[in-house]
């Protein structure tokens, strides 16, 4: 990979942000690279889920009497946010066993995990009102019936929030990953355009409210400093970081893997 140009850098979601040497960086499927980066998940300083928090946060509110859905939950960091602020019940649902296990480890979330695919949630019908998927559109194969099995399990009116790496950070070179010791390791994904999400959502039973892309600011700035990275923070600010997707369901999807 050349590293002479900005389109060629690589930023991590972990907040890395230094070009490789050609043929440094380990390419690994998404369940490899999960199962490799779930005991440090929580520890590294991460940009990303900062901003990503920052704008749903405010979003997330009057929690009470809402059954909640976290939608490839990862270490449950959403669920854990969520059941603590008092939503009357949550689940979160994950294909990686390694990511789950350190999720089980959460006391407030513990006894609240399944292991799933998204395009098949194990999962009854009509059950949550709000529902969550963070970072995770690129990873699914089959958006469509991922879609369509949201709109099978949350109830009318509901609202689902959806975000992933901007596809304009991919084209510039962003890569989902970490780094094992010295080694960057990029976990593979399809970046999707916003057009494309909402068409899909939009086929099985959902209204887009919004679609935004969000940039990194300077509250961010902290995380890059404590990263060592301080250098390159001006220039992750320079292009949209995150797209971020509201949908609310209102109807049923037409099929499964509507497109």
């Amino acid at each position: 990979m050349s590293t002479s140009t900005n389109a060629d850098r690589d930023f991590a979601a972990d907040g890395e942000y230094e070009p490789p040497a050609p043929g440094e960086a380990r390419r690994v499927s998404t369940a490899e690279g999960y199962e490799c980066w779930a005991p440090i998940y929580d520890n590294a300083p991460n940009p990303l889920l900062a901003r990503e928090e920052r704008h749903l946060s405010p979003l997330l509110t009057n929690l009470r009497n809402k059954s909640v859905l976290d939608l490839a939950c990862g270490t449950g960091r959403w669920l854990e946010r969520l059941v603590t602020q008092g939503c009357a019940s949550g689940v979160g649902i994950d294909r990686s066993v390694a990511m789950l296990r350190v999720a089980g480890r959460k006391t407030a979330i513990r006894g609240r995990l399944a292991k799933g695919d998204c395009e098949n949630l194990p999962l009854p019908s009509a059950s949550f009102d709000l529902a969550l998927c963070s970072f995770a559109v690129g990873h699914i194969r089959d958006l469509g019936s991922m879609a369509y099995e949201l709109g099978r399990v949350t109830r009318a009116g509901a609202d689902v929030f959806v975000s992933d790496l901007h596809c304009d950070a991919y084209a510039r070179g962003w890569r989902v990953g970490f780094r094992d010791g010295a080694t960057p390791v990029q976990i593979e994904m399809r970046p999707r355009a916003a057009e494309e999400i909402v068409h899909v959502f939009c086929s099985n039973g959902f209204q887009c409210l919004t679609h935004e892309s969000l940039w990194l600011g300077e509250q961010e700035r902290p995380l890059f400093v404590q990263a060592g990275k301080s250098h390159s923070f001006v220039e992750a600010c320079e292009l949209p970081a995150i797209l971020v997707g509201h949908f609310r369901r209102i109807g049923t999807g037409t099929q499964r893997g509507a497109r």
